[in-house]
């Protein structure tokens, strides 16, 4: 490949990782404009974060293969113009019916870009060092779009309004997808097996389990379309579990669980973002609902918090090494406990700076944790199951995102009430965080079959 363009892909790699990470955060401080402007519920502001994290979720386990299938370069030039056109309906949106719809859409786009972007980028590279390297920096423009998602959120937000969040991404999609038709080079396509029962039955399972959390609270638990939900959770689990032991290529391969050492991160993998992205929720909404801060001041007051993600991703290798990742994992959920316990205690404030310093233990115990439960996963498992572990512990921490979102909806309470409702929420995370722990040490003996030295974030 002509080291042109090698540069180019590598480019287009790191743009996609960057844009699917900005939008797993970047919506979070357009919440008071939406309950504003199209008249949102609590639940259907939940929706807006969750659609996007649920139908990524449940097509992230089968991206790898529709990868291999399609081929790298058409999976993600689909994923792009789906995400790309998903975005403008979202900018367009006169509802919170069709917004909400359209970040169904724009997930399962970015389930097909993120992993074909890595494909590309690692084919490009000329020896297993470069490839290390190059998924190093792949991981890395993922963590700081995360990190720039709410401050680019709240510019964009005070230089317009919340249409500008999602616009943004047309500004940065199209020349991408035109980039990518004259000078990405096509990878040779692999045929496998596509799980499509599994795909499905998983998407009932965990669409039918967000639907029943979000919902219950205004509707109740004897609704209808609650008890419906709850039955289709109940349905696709079972249904998935018989499919997966039964087809040839599982999507998800049921002996992964046998494993405690990756039973064990998968779950400190869904805690930990139960914990945070519930955090960040109820807390984008106490800030500018309970406290009318602006979207701008909400996104420079959360950057403590992710901007330490990143800091923090580049240590937790070199910590692990010294250390243990057992050691890593339980300093980093005992640090977390505390200072969410600290968060809960600070928003009881009249002032917002107490809260920006418990922030910064927040994201910092939270960066160290994330690449550890990662490479823990990966090391528990024997080298055939690497992709299928880090699938299958990446959809957790998505399912533990939703869940917890979903959770923190209702016990923030009213908009009368939004500062008790967040010191529930706060502890409610600490809780998640010492469960965290307990698992934690648990697993301590587990056995590593596979020594791990790089941490992806």
């Amino acid at each position: 490949m002509p080291l042109e363009h090698r540069r180019s892909v590598v480019a287009l790699a790191l743009i996609a990782s960057f844009m699917v990470f900005v939008d797993s955060t970047i919506v979070n401080v357009t919440l008071a404009q939406l309950a504003t402007h199209l008249q949102a519920s609590r639940a259907e502001l939940e929706w807006s974060l969750n659609a996007y994290t649920l139908s990524f979720a449940a097509l992230m386990l089968g991206a790898g293969a529709i990868a291999d299938t399609l081929g790298a370069k058409r999976a993600f030039l689909t994923g792009l113009l789906v995400f790309t056109v998903s975005s403008a309906v979202c900018a367009t949106a006169g509802s919170m019916l069709m917004l909400n719809l359209a970040r169904l859409v724009q997930g399962a786009g970015s389930a097909l870009l993120l992993p074909s972007a890595l494909v590309l980028a690692t084919a490009s590279a000329t020896d297993e060092h470069a490839r290390h390297r190059l998924v190093s920096w792949w991981a890395a423009a993922g963590g700081a779009g995360m990190a720039a998602g709410p401050l680019l959120g709240g510019g964009l937000v005070a230089l317009a309004n919340w249409r500008a969040v999602f616009a943004v991404n047309l500004v940065i999609g199209i020349p991408a997808a035109i980039w990518a038709l004259r000078s990405m080079p096509a990878v040779v396509r692999r045929m496998r097996r596509l799980d499509l029962a599994g795909m499905g039955t998983a998407t009932a399972f965990i669409g039918g389990l967000v639907f029943a959390l979000i919902e219950a609270p205004a509707r109740g638990w004897r609704d209808p379309a609650v008890l419906g939900a709850v039955a289709l959770t109940v349905a696709g689990l079972v249904a998935f579990i018989v499919i997966e032991r039964s087809v040839r290529a599982p999507l998800l391969p049921l002996k992964l669980y046998g494993e405690r050492g990756f039973a064990t991160a998968a779950l400190q993998g869904t805690l930990l973002n139960f914990a945070f992205y519930g955090v960040l929720f109820s807390m984008s909404l106490l800030l500018q609902q309970g406290r009318h801060l602006s979207a701008l001041v909400t996104g420079l007051l959360f950057l403590p918090l992710t901007g330490l993600i990143s800091i923090a991703n580049l240590g937790s290798a070199p910590l692990a090494r010294r250390l243990g990742r057992p050691a890593v994992l339980a300093i980093g959920q005992a640090v977390l406990t505390l200072a969410l316990l600290a968060l809960a205690w600070a928003s009881t404030s009249s002032v917002v700076w107490p809260m920006v310093l418990a922030l910064i233990p927040i994201g910092f115990s939270s960066g160290l944790l994330v690449p550890t439960m990662t490479a823990q996963s990966i090391a528990a498992v024997e080298p055939d199951l690497h992709g299928a572990a880090s699938a299958a512990f990446n959809t957790s921490r998505q399912i533990g995102g939703a869940i917890g979102v979903a959770t923190f909806g209702p016990l923030l309470g009213t908009a009368h009430n939004l500062a008790g409702g967040f010191v529930t929420c706060a502890i409610v995370a600490a809780a998640a965080s010492i469960a965290g722990l307990c698992v934690t040490a648990f697993g301590r003996r587990t056995p590593v079959l596979v020594p791990s030295a790089a941490c992806d974030s």
